[in-house]
């Protein structure tokens, strides 16, 4: 194997890809008061949902260390990427950082390059998915890392939730100026920019929220043929759904990927909350 592909468990993979060897998931941590877990393959969402619904304060995460990164990378492969959350929103990115000068002091040199994906959950993915066709394509490693950056500034991600509490007390909404209570069933469509949560609208009710953002992202995605729709939602496949159908009836994407979230994606996303990337 030639290569390999790690991120942090922010980043959702499509089923067909979680037993293939060119990927590696790095789990971060989660905390609801005194339940603590891995964000790994042994992730309950339902059990984690009820939990953090039950549990008066903010749940909290943590990025993996450093040596768990270098662990990662230590592997047969010559080239390795690492994909990680927006440095804005989690240590993840520096800790893969921390990790790559690890393994060249224990181990040597190697073709390590990470990706602050300035993005989170289908972001995260779009990005591990490019490389892996990039990488697919035999290109050298340097022109991987160059496309891979263009790409990164590329495409755009969007969110529309039912619970904005945990974004909110994890001081996520620093830079939402126009923040408005969901409990006034006025549910604000967020977006990042260059990793910072921004918000970019506001409609009364779930419904036309989703429909807003679906405009949003047939409007301001380009080359359309060339990309992938990827659409992660918290236990909201119907939503999910119903924004693949209002984004795909105007667009031509190549392809939509609907996936379901794992840990920290559920633990930001809150119960019924949808992620788009386009």
């Amino acid at each position: 194997m030639s290569y390999k592909i790690v991120v942090d468990s922010c980043c959702e993979l499509p089923e067909k890809y979680l037993q293939d060897a060119r990927f590696e998931r790095v789990p971060l941590g989660l905390e609801v008061g005194g339940y603590h877990i891995l964000d790994d393959e042994n992730f309950n969402q339902a059990e984690f949902l009820q939990k953090v619904a039950a549990y008066p304060k903010c749940p909290k995460s943590s990025c993996p260390s450093p040596e768990r990164f270098m662990e990662a990378y230590h592997a047969d492969a010559e080239r390795i990427y690492a994909v990680t959350l927006s440095s804005h929103l989690s240590g993840s990115y520096n800790s893969a950082m921390i990790g790559k000068d690890l393994y060249r002091e224990k181990y040597g040199e190697k073709q390590i390059h990470v990706v602050d994906s300035e993005s989170a959950s289908g972001g995260e993915t779009q990005i591990a998915l490019k490389i892996m066709e990039l990488e697919e394509q035999g290109l050298p490693f340097e022109e991987v890392v160059e496309q891979i950056e263009a790409f990164r500034s590329g495409f755009h991600t969007y969110f529309v939730l039912d619970n904005l509490e945990t974004l909110r007390k994890n001081g996520r909404l620093s830079n939402v100026k126009a923040f408005v209570a969901s409990t006034l069933s006025i549910k604000p469509i967020m977006a990042g920019d260059k990793g910072v949560i921004v918000q970019r609208g506001q409609c009364i009710g779930m419904k036309k929220a989703l429909g807003k953002m679906a405009d949003m992202v047939v409007s301001e995605a380009t080359e359309q043929e060339k990309r992938r729709l990827i659409i992660t939602h918290c236990n909201a496949l119907q939503r999910a759904e119903q924004v693949r159908d209002m984004v795909m009836a105007k667009a031509k994407f190549r392809e939509c990927i609907i996936m379901d979230t794992r840990g920290i994606s559920s633990m930001y996303a809150n119960d019924g909350g949808v992620i788009v990337t386009a």
